[in-house]
């Protein structure tokens, strides 16, 4: 689980400031305003981790990525390609790291791990990506148990220097030879392992990082519309998918899993709890995924609506449903430990529903599986005054701790863009609501009391007789 998160020259935001990353982490902002940029940037940097190209320091995407950022002058803030991109995050590990160095038989282990690096163009005439500095700290209870990172030589294209703290690295006798680039963005190069007697522990991180972002995933705002029939070959899709493209497979896939909602809480069938969050959100009355035939690859969705006694086809329902679907799938599908970031999971909702929603988040990231907690962790670009008020409700009854939720507004007010914080006491208020945060309410009231007034003022010209 990440816990904390920062870009720099990124887009519009010039620095996003130090970000606090909770199981709930809420980010919302007029339009344009550069909040789908931070989920933007943690996809492109898992795009990069799993690309096979280990030179590329980031992969900003292709035809068939979940974000297309194009060239590094059209991603950096104002275009400005003298400026370096800089970032860092620090995250939970699922299990303690424990390192030992061989040479003193010194152990190290922690429960957190932070990264920061600083990426850029390698000379004004070239458009090669180098990777000025990155560095790893291994972390016990908020102290620092280790760091060690690379920095870039000056007047050097490719050599690097390697720095530890609290940690003596020894290298091998002979002539001082110089590590190459970095891999990616993150990795440690084979020869920081070949030059030093002591230095096989920089795999773990590397490892660690991998993990990291394959927990991640991304399902943006723009979701496939229904169909009457599905296909699936018993292939378990890893998400489902960046629009939803994968939501039945995933239900499918996944009926022999059972996730309950809290401690010693009856455990039920996936699918069931799938058609439970639906009714409670007042979509529907009934969920069933059917096979075709028995001897056909292909399956049905259909559901029962409110004050309806037939089952019908996910098309012939309301459209928010299909696109919420998706969402609920995700959010209970992913792995334990997961991340999951999404824009506007709220849309095409009733407001009633966007209220409900926000019930269903607070579940998933309480729910467990196998008598363990899932520890899945949401991400969310939105809209909603309803789902961020319901959220605000829930803290009040303490449904859930006012530290498990994060809030972040982007200011366009100001100049550069600012992410500013916002401070929700253990009561659910917010005690620096931005002006205008979701229009002005107030205003509109007060404008349309006072048109109503003067209309009540004005002769009724419509009813009176025409004169000669």
């Amino acid at each position: 689980m990440l816990k904390h998160l920062r870009i720099q020259n990124f887009k519009g935001w010039k620095d996003t400031g130090s970000i606090r990353m909770a199981p709930i982490t809420l980010f919302f902002g007029a339009n344009s305003s550069g909040k789908s940029s931070i989920g933007q940037f943690l996809m492109m940097l898992k795009q990069t981790v799993e690309s096979p190209d280990r030179k590329a320091v980031f992969h900003p995407g292709g035809k068939n990525s979940a974000v297309q950022l194009g060239s590094y002058q059209e991603m950096v803030f104002r275009r400005n390609r003298d400026q370096n991109i800089a970032f860092e995050y620090r995250w939970h590990l699922p299990e303690l790291l424990a390192l030992t160095d061989p040479r003193s038989n010194e152990s190290f282990s922690g429960e957190e791990l932070a990264f920061q690096a600083e990426v850029g163009i390698g000379a004004k005439d070239e458009n090669t990506l180098v990777v000025h500095h990155l560095k790893y700290e291994l972390l016990q209870n908020e102290e620092l148990r280790l760091a060690i990172g690379m920095e870039r030589k000056s007047g050097a294209k490719s050599e690097y220097k390697v720095d530890a703290e609290h940690y003596k690295l020894i290298r091998y006798p002979g002539r001082p030879w110089y590590p190459g680039a970095p891999v990616r963005f993150y990795g440690f190069p084979d020869e920081v392992v070949a030059y030093h007697q002591n230095a096989d522990f920089v795999q773990s991180l590397n490892l660690q990082h991998e993990k990291l972002f394959r927990l991640i995933s991304y399902l943006g705002p723009l979701r496939t519309r229904a169909e009457r029939l599905y296909s699936w070959t018993g292939i378990e899709p890893e998400s489902v998918g960046y629009a939803g493209e994968n939501t039945v497979a995933a239900i499918l896939a996944a009926r022999q899993r059972r996730l309950s909602f809290a401690f010693r809480q009856r455990a039920k069938p996936f699918e069931e709890i799938i058609a439970q969050q639906l009714k409670e959100m007042d979509l529907i009355e009934a969920f069933k995924v059917n096979a075709i035939s028995k001897q056909r690859q292909e399956y049905e969705v259909k559901l029962r609506t409110k004050g309806s006694t037939d089952l019908v086809d996910l098309p012939d329902v309301g459209f928010g449903i299909s696109q919420v679907l998706p969402v609920l799938v995700q959010c209970l599908y992913a792995p334990p430990g997961s991340i999951i970031l999404m824009e506007q999971p709220e849309i095409h909702l009733h407001p009633s529903a966007q209220s409900a929603l926000a019930d269903v988040m607070i579940q998933v990231v309480k729910s467990r599986e196998n008598g363990f907690d899932r520890n899945v962790q949401l991400v969310i670009e939105t809209h909603s005054e309803h789902f961020l008020r319901r959220l605000q409700r829930r803290i009040a009854e303490d449904v859930i701790d006012q530290e498990q939720v994060s809030a972040y507004f982007a200011n366009i007010g100001k100049t550069p863009t600012t992410l500013e914080p916002l401070l929700i006491d253990a009561l659910g208020n917010i005690r620096n609501w931005p002006k205008n945060f979701f229009g002005d309410e107030m205003g509109d009231i007060t404008e349309q009391a006072r048109a109503a007034m003067e209309k009540r003022t004005q002769p009724d010209t419509a009813n009176m007789e025409m004169r000669p």
